[in-house]
């Protein structure tokens, strides 16, 4: 369940609220992402099956994620996939706040 840019998606709350139906971690995790975006994120919101397999995704995840977004036109299965992953600006940011995030996307091409 790693994602186009190289989280895992099974430590992230907004999926292990979704795969457990666990509505107080619903409501913590809006408020947090709220804080930390600076928008109203409502509990209601926060479901996701993960970015790479067909389901329920945050929106952000669906439809604003520049990442994924860049993953996707260009076909990769992940962001390990490209050849510009090194110098890429898009996924740097969580490759510099996830210290596995890299070593997930190099793996996920073993």
């Amino acid at each position: 369940m790693i994602a186009f840019c190289g989280l895992d998606c099974t430590k992230c709350d907004a999926y292990i609220a979704t795969q457990t139906n666990d509505d107080a971690l619903r409501e913590k995790t809006a408020k947090l992402w709220s804080k930390l975006n600076n928008v109203e994120i409502l509990p209601e919101h926060i479901n996701c099956d993960g970015c790479r397999v067909n389901g329920r995704k945050t929106v952000f995840c669906d439809k604003l994620c520049p990442i994924r977004q860049c993953a996707l036109q260009k076909g990769f299965s992940t962001c390990g996939d490209c050849a510009e992953l090194d110098k890429c600006q898009k996924v740097a940011m969580v490759i510099s706040n996830n210290a596995n995030a890299l070593a997930n996307l190099k793996n996920q091409n073993l």
